[in-house]
Formats: C-alpha cells, sequence, structure tokens
C-alpha cells in the first residue's frame, strides 16, 4: 500500500513539476483545447505535448484497475508501450506546411543529420520508441534481448519513415532518425534489462521466476549378484543322501 501511495505521489509530483515549466509554452493549446479547436490542440507540437500530459493520471488509473485483476507487470508494460509511444508517433507523422505538394525528400547519409537536429531533435528521437523498447521485453517474453529489440526498433523507425516519404507529409525521411530511434530503444531495454531478464529466464514466460536448479544426475550402481542358491543346495542334498546309505 505504501508502495502504492508513494507512485501515485511521484507522479502527481511530476505533472505538476512539469505543467511548472512547460506552462507558458502550454499556454495558449490549453486555451485552444478548452475552446474545442482541435486543430490547434492535437495539430500542433505544444498542443500534443499538453494532450500527453493531460493522459497520464488517466493512463495511471488504468493501470490500477487492471492491476488489482492481474497484477503489476503486465498492465504497466502495456499501458506504458502504448502511452509512452503513440504521441510519439503522431508527432513523427504530423504533417508539414507543404503536405501533398511538396515530394517526398531523402536523406541517406548516415550522421549527415545529426548536426541540424538539435538537443532537443536528438532527445525527441531517442524518445520515440523508447517505451516499446523499455517495456516490450516486460511483456513478451520473446522480445526480452537486445539483437531483437534492436530489430524490432529498426524496423518501426523505417516503417515510419517510409510512411512520411509514401504519403508525402513535408518531412525528411532520414536515415539518422532511423539510427537514433534504434539507439533510444535499445537503450530502453538496457535500462529494463533486470526486470526482463527474470521474466525470459522463467518457466513459460512467467514474470519474475527463475526455473530451478536441476541436479547432476547421480549415477546408480549396479546390484551384486546373488549366488544361486537351487546351485549350492544340490550338491548339499546329495551328500546327505549318500551318507544315509
Amino acid at each position: 500500500m505504501k508502495y502504492r501511495v508513494t507512485l501515485f505521489g511521484l507522479t502527481a509530483l511530476g505533472v505538476v513539476y512539469g505543467g511548472f515549466v512547460l506552462r507558458r509554452m502550454l499556454w495558449m493549446p490549453a486555451s485552444q483545447c478548452l475552446a474545442l479547436q482541435w486543430r490547434g490542440c492535437l495539430g500542433t507540437e505544444n498542443g500534443t505535448v499538453l494532450m500527453t500530459l493531460a493522459g497520464l493520471p488517466p493512463a495511471a488509473l488504468l493501470v490500477w484497475v487492471l492491476a488489482r485483476r492481474r497484477g503489476w507487470r503486465d498492465p504497466l508494460a502495456e499501458v506504458g508501450i502504448v502511452y509512452g509511444t503513440v504521441p510519439w508517433l503522431w508527432l513523427t507523422l504530423m504533417p508539414g506546411p507543404g503536405a501533398g505538394v511538396v515530394p517526398g525528400r531523402v536523406s541517406l547519409v548516415p550522421l549527415h543529420d545529426l548536426a541540424t537536429m538539435g538537443v532537443l531533435g536528438i532527445v525527441g528521437n531517442l524518445l520515440v520508441f523508447a517505451a516499446l523498447g523499455c517495456f516490450g521485453p516486460l511483456r513478451f517474453a520473446a522480445l526480452a534481448s537486445v539483437p531483437r529489440i534492436l530489430a524490432l526498433g529498426a524496423a518501426c523507425s523505417i516503417l515510419v519513415e517510409t510512411a512520411q516519404y509514401v504519403f508525402r507529409l513535408d518531412r525528411v525521411s532520414s536515415v539518422d532518425d532511423v539510427l537514433v530511434n534504434t539507439a533510444g530503444a535499445v537503450l530502453a531495454g538496457l535500462a529494463s534489462r533486470p526486470w526482463w531478464r527474470t521474466r525470459a529466464a522463467g518457466p513459460g514466460g512467467g514474470a519474475g521466476t527463475r526455473p530451478p536448479r536441476r541436479r547432476p544426475p547421480t549415477r546408480r550402481r549396479p546390484p551384486a549378484e546373488c549366488p544361486d542358491r537351487s546351485s549350492t543346495a544340490a550338491p548339499t542334498a546329495r551328500r546327505a543322501d549318500v551318507r544315509r546309505r
């Protein structure tokens, strides 16, 4: 019970602190959301950040409701994957001002666009699939491997960049985005590795269980051969008959 109260308190403090730090940036989309102007609320980066922060208490409540029936591990992983990935995908696939008019652009030179991303751009790209890399192995034991997390992050990032190019969203499909997104998924997976390794080691993928240690097989000695009593008893019976005669 104390753990739940502490977790809820830290979550509430995080929301309050985030709102205090971002109050100026989020003031305009907040007024547009209150006026039911959804284009300004969900069609901008600041509005998406505001809706993500506003959705944190319902997400925590959903985890609490599901945890009462199924335990904490799986609900936290499931809600974490959705809550931590969907807003970033929304930001990544948000069309630019020239969407549908400007042709798709591709940048296939590695490490060429990192200088133009800036610190916020690099951090944002690291967080796109960080929740998937962190919570995926907790929920699915088949993902409890660094190469598999790397492959999943790279595949999802390539799919996003391909969608940007195909739908002409006025965005640059860059190989650096794929590299940074994949690195974020792998780093997040390594951060949660102490938990998802035990899940993968459990029998049948059980959460937090480890298989019992098997003892080395003991070698059994063959039973000693017992002498045949019938063969030894026959000569003694014959001797007794001879003596009687």
